[in-house]
């Protein structure tokens, strides 16, 4: 007894489609007016010639939108690749479809008949069948009058008449166009995944933060400031060239095991407490801390804020302070000991007793993360779209990968910094899992292999797809080594780093004034820092790089490639203290010289990447130093610098003629 085949007859193989992540498990990452290039291998069977398609739909919103199609363009050795551009912020899907292409192949038949002189008529009868079976699909598809026009194509070519110069007819380019409209995609194979795309507005892919702590802003010592006193600072931050406000908690902080000055587990009565102590009788992660005031306040700075072109991004910090009100209304969201106190954040050898942390494992779990995502979509009403997460390692994956996407189905602008600075691998997966960017090791790379090694794997491997760095410079946890000991110069090389080597950069406040002390030697943490106590600033301090962060940030606003993380390239250069990389975006772009060494002058020859920058080796070129209007003149393909830290500590080199 025989069985019959059931298999289809798709002759069409498909594979090694680029880009996914994880096989498809994982959505890759665009912002809108950003190309999605694809690129796969497709091959069948004999001879024939194939075609295909790039297929593509927006899918968020209240239904998909209709599969749009672009042809699939030859590379070589079988690859064949497309491209599509998503114009919305959403979500949106592609996937690749491609079958036999019966009349390109019959066409690339004839024309070798035809160069040989030996056209048959049976040749160009098939040729007519196969144009009148298009004719009859452009009926099919309501094309009258292609489907007249191509029915025409079929009489002249099976009419009687000398062969070749019939032959000539099925080989006119406007035949082969029309036939493309209209292909035979009966036994088309298609890709058997649909891969999606996450794609954010611009803020995602390009941005410029400063982190402030509101209440540090009083014209009194010893008193929080309100977010009214606060707006004053708020041109000053605009004027450095910023785009994007991050607040810490900005909610109620508790009374039970405050921190004191220097994370101290004695308070005052006067000590304000660590902002991420979430939680008072005044209310928790929906409420306003009452020294910064009102949530009418609140909205009202948001509004200043972007009035002056900042937008707030706020910090969320899922963990409650032992006042917080979930504790007495919801005590099965937290962990108890066995003599039912419940158990304090720990890190060892680090005690976190002002903290409670939430119990994931909760049997009410699933309003606990109802719960959690109403707090988002409580700011989000409020004017917010930029979320900072607060150590997202230490909660379930798929909390995150919940909350993420039904937040963005309600509203496509929200962002969301994965503050996870962790294992390499658990970084990755919270990026694929939907965080829009991800800090980094940057604060941690200070070395040229080590800068090299790092960027390269950002932006050359599978990460560029879905991995977005945030290269915070400093935050209020940590002050490098490098910056406690290398003084004002350190602090201009890591903000020219920061801000070339990334896309999106930020600087937590002080930076500019180059803040240095350490709690205690060994440790990252500041002396006096303003997360345990308020902190005046003489924001006009003599050694501050306000002029330098100006022209940086008004830099990246005027050149299109230092907005994006994967148009770097790394440059040779003979010294080890001597970083070089261009950027560059159609043709257009920058070369960034740094001296690694803020101590020591460091000289040496860079190999100047000519076909980059689109320069002439061959004859003397001009470059412009943006950063304070030098020019230098230049031949071939190495140039020598030489870096006082005293004076300058970079090179950022446009072409005079770009």
């Amino acid at each position: 007894m025989s069985t019959a085949p059931t298999f289809d007859r798709t002759r069409v193989v498909i594979e090694h489609v680029r880009p996914q992540i994880d096989g498809g498990r994982f959505p890759i990452k665009r912002t809108a007016g950003e190309p999605v290039g694809v690129e796969a291998d497709v091959f069948a069977d004999g001879h024939s010639l194939l075609a295909g398609v790039l297929r593509y739909r927006r899918t968020s919103g209240a239904s998909p939108s209709a599969w749009e199609e672009v042809a699939l363009r030859f590379l070589d050795n079988d690859r064949w690749t497309a491209q599509f551009t998503p114009q919305e912020a959403g979500d949106y899907e592609y996937t690749l479809e491609a079958w036999i292409d019966a009349f390109g192949s019959w066409r690339a038949g004839v024309a070798k008949w035809l160069e040989a002189d030996q056209v048959s008529e049976g040749e160009l009868l098939e040729g007519a069948r196969l144009i009148a079976a298009a004719a009859e699909r452009a009926t099919a598809q309501h094309a009258s009058a292609d489907a007249r026009w191509l029915s025409d194509q079929a009489a002249a070519l099976a009419a009687p008449g000398a062969l070749n110069a019939r032959a000539q007819l099925g080989l006119a380019d406007g035949l082969r166009e029309m036939m493309s409209r209209y292909p035979d995609r009966s036994n088309a194979a298609r890709y058997d995944r649909v891969l999606e795309v996450l794609v954010d507005r611009e803020r995602a892919r390009f941005g410029t933060w400063y982190e402030m702590f509101p209440r540090s802003n009083s014209p009194e010592p010893g008193r929080s400031a309100t977010f009214r006193e606060a707006e004053s600072r708020l041109p000053a931050i605009a004027a450095l060239g910023f785009d994007v406000l991050y607040l810490p908690p900005v909610h109620p902080i508790g009374k039970t095991a405050r921190k004191g000055p220097n994370n101290s587990e004695t308070s005052g009565p006067d000590d304000p407490g660590s902002p991420w102590a979430i939680g008072s009788p005044e209310g928790g992660h929906k409420a306003i801390e009452p020294g910064l005031g009102t949530l009418g306040d609140f909205d009202r700075f948001v509004e200043v804020a972007r009035r002056e072109g900042l937008e707030i991004a706020l910090d969320i910090a899922f963990q409650c302070s032992p006042d917080h009100p979930y504790v007495v209304e919801h005590p099965e969201w937290f962990r108890s000991r066995p003599d039912g106190s419940i158990k304090y954040a720990e890190n060892p050898p680090k005690k976190y007793q002002d903290i409670f942390p939430l119990d994931f494992d909760t049997p009410d779990w699933q309003a606990l993360w109802l719960e959690l995502r109403s707090v988002v979509l409580f700011w989000i009403d409020h004017g917010v779209r930029i979320f900072r997460v607060d150590n997202p390692h230490t909660k379930p994956f798929r909390f995150w990968e919940w909350l993420i996407r039904t937040v963005r189905a309600q509203c496509p602008e929200a962002i969301f910094l994965a503050e996870a600075f962790t294992r390499p691998k658990v970084m990755k997966h919270l990026a694929k899992l939907g965080f829009t960017q991800s800090y980094t090791y940057f604060t941690w790379r200070n070395q040229k292999v080590e800068l090299e090694e790092y960027f390269t794997e950002l932006t050359t491997t599978e990460m560029r797809e879905y991995f977005r760095p945030n290269l915070f410079a400093n935050t209020p946890d940590i002050l490098h080594e490098y910056l406690q000991r290398g003084g004002r110069a350190a602090f201009q090389v890591r903000t020219v780093l920061a801000a070339t080597l990334g896309a999106t950069y930020g600087i937590y406040s002080g930076f500019e004034l180059c803040e240095n002390k350490a709690v205690a030697p060994g440790s990252e943490e500041y002396l006096d820092s303003e997360k345990y106590q308020y902190l005046r600033r003489n924001w006009d301090a003599p050694g501050h790089i306000n002029d330098l962060i100006r022209r940086v940030n008004a830099i990246r606003r005027d050149e299109p490639a230092l907005q994006y993380d994967t148009t770097l390239s790394f440059a040779r250069t003979d010294n080890p203290q001597l970083l070089a990389y261009t950027k560059t975006l159609d043709g257009r772009g920058v070369l960034v010289i740094v001296n690694l060494d803020p101590r020591n002058v460091q000289h040496g020859w860079v190999t100047v990447p000519v076909a980059e920058l689109a320069l002439d080796g061959g004859r003397p070129y001009e470059l412009e130093d943006l950063l304070d209007g030098t020019r230098y003149t230049w031949q071939g393909d190495r140039a020598y610098v030489r870096f006082n830290p005293a004076e300058r500590v970079a090179h950022v080199l446009k072409p005079v003629t770009q």
